[in-house]
Formats: C-alpha cells, sequence, structure tokens
C-alpha cells in the first residue's frame, strides 16, 4: 500500500490502475471487465442492479458492432443515466458530473460550463453528451477502445491549480460515489467556486476532516472587520464538530464551520475549535 502523496489525497487506486483498453475479438469475459469499467466511471460508482443493465448495447459490444466510446454514449444517454443525473439534478451539478464521467476532470472554467449550459437550452440532453465525446480532447485521450477514467488530478488534465482542487470536489477517493459521495447530495459542488475561479480545500478522505464541505454563500474576499493593524485576516474552515449532549437526535452532529479572525486572535481560536471538538480543514489568508 503507497504511503505518499497518492494515497494521502485518495487518488493512489486511479494513480496505480493503468486505463482499461478493449482490444477486438477478446474473450467474452474480457468483454464483461470492460463492460462493468464503462458502468462503473460513467455511472459514477452507483450499484447497477441487472434489470438496469443495457443489454442490448451490451450485446452490440459483444459482437463488436460498438466500440468502447459508442458503448459510453450508449450508457450516458440511457434511461438509467438521465434518471440518476439529469432530471434529478440542478443543471450546473448536472454539467459538473458529465465532466467527471465523460472527461475524467472538473470542468475549467464558467465559460466551460456556460457552453455545455448553451448546448442544454439549444440541442438538447443528447447533444450535450455528445459534445463531450465527440470532442477533440476525448479523442485524443480516449479514442475510440479506452474507457474514460479519473484524471483530473493529473497536470496533463488540468490547466491551473484550481482546476485541480475542483477535482476533489467531485471525487473523494476511488470508492466514492456520484450520487452519496459528499454531504451536497445532488446540489452543485463546483457553481460558485468555478464563477469566481476560487481553489477549495483538499482534504484527505481518510482523515477527520473528511467530510468537509465548502460552506456555501461565505464571503471570499478580504474583510476589514476585525483586522489588526497589519491587514490579516485568516480564513479557518472547520468541520467534524461533535454535539457533547445525548440528549439529540443524534449524538454525533457533523456540519461546517467558517471563521474569519484576525493574526492576533488565531491562538485563541484554534483553541476554541480544539475544546469544542472540531476539526480544522484549513487556514488561508484572506
Amino acid at each position: 500500500m503507497p504511503f505518499g502523496p497518492a494515497s494521502r489525497l485518495g487518488v493512489s487506486l486511479f494513480d496505480e490502475t493503468p486505463p482499461v483498453e478493449w482490444v477486438p475479438n477478446r474473450s467474452q469475459d474480457e468483454a464483461e471487465i470492460i463492460i462493468r469499467a464503462v458502468y462503473r466511471q460513467v455511472l459514477g460508482n452507483a450499484y447497477v442492479m441487472e434489470s438496469e443493465r443495457l443489454s442490448v448495447p451490451e450485446s452490440q459490444f459483444k459482437l463488436g458492432e460498438l466500440s468502447v466510446r459508442e458503448f459510453v454514449r450508449a450508457v450516458a444517454k440511457s434511461d438509467l443515466y438521465r434518471s440518476c443525473f439529469f432530471t434529478s439534478c440542478a443543471r450546473y451539478r448536472a454539467i459538473e458530473l458529465n465532466f467527471r464521467h465523460l472527461l475524467g476532470r472538473p470542468p475549467l472554467d464558467l465559460e466551460e460550463m456556460r457552453q455545455h449550459s448553451t448546448i442544454l437550452d439549444t440541442q438538447g440532453f443528447e447533444a450535450e453528451i455528445d459534445s463531450y465525446l465527440d470532442s477533440d480532447e476525448y479523442q485524443t485521450t480516449f479514442g475510440e477502445n479506452i474507457v474514460p477514467y479519473i484524471r483530473g488530478y493529473k497536470s496533463e488534465a488540468c490547466q491551473s491549480m484550481v482546476q485541480f482542487t475542483h477535482t476533489f470536489q467531485l471525487v473523494r477517493g476511488a470508492s466514492s460515489s456520484s450520487l452519496k459521495g459528499n454531504l451536497a447530495g445532488k446540489a452543485p459542488r463546483l457553481n460558485s467556486l468555478v464563477i469566481q475561479s476560487i481553489p477549495t480545500a483538499v482534504v484527505s478522505p481518510g482523515s477527520e476532516g473528511a467530510t468537509f464541505q465548502t460552506p456555501s454563500g461565505t464571503a471570499r474576499t478580504r474583510l476589514g472587520v476585525g483586522a489588526d493593524d497589519a491587514g490579516k485576516v485568516y480564513r479557518i474552515e472547520v468541520t467534524g464538530y461533535r454535539a457533547k449532549t445525548v440528549n439529540r437526535v443524534s449524538r454525533f452532529r457533523r456540519s461546517n464551520q467558517v471563521y474569519l479572525v484576525p493574526f492576533n486572535e488565531l491562538s485563541a481560536t484554534y483553541q476554541k475549535i480544539h475544546r469544542e471538538g472540531g476539526v480544522i480543514a484549513s487556514v488561508t489568508a484572506v
């Protein structure tokens, strides 16, 4: 088991597993491996019941009538995908999930999100799916016979450090699910972060702060209230609070809290957080 940066960030399995590539005329068992890998990636690690599997596209793939890319297209356009990741999600959540599932990375910026929103408005859901699979990026990276994979933590897939940190809002470890992997549920996780081009905390999924979720509506510009003479205000992100009383619905309450404090109050704030059982996810100057 590795203990380097990839392990701490929760991407070691992605880093160590080579891309799954189909070579025509292989055995039916190998075709089944490809099919399951496509379901796992395109459906974001969601559990697929036998009754939900796409028997016709699967047969066409096994007969050589569909490439991996075309099988990916069939899964992404299926009623199963549409119900899990489109009709039941906010628009920008659906778009960011399409990036995760089909290109293996987070969106680059607001303009890229807008382009796909425009496609949805003018051409519809199926054209939105085609826009990823028919892109030069998809063809260059995956071609016809490689199953898409998570790659947003690699420099080749990211154009900025902001985009790198956004990867971990979409993927919290190799076992995380697009449906259940975050406290945000089906709400967009990157919308405001992409709009303002703001990086977010990267917290190891194996740490106590793994449940940290960037709070919505929190000011991320410098605030002068309470600033000291040096003008430094620090933003402390905290998660993992536990209620100390037992007469609650749940003894354990996980929530997020953000403190904006001047430098000369940092020490006292740290002590207060630790006394209350919180876990500091990050400390940044604002």
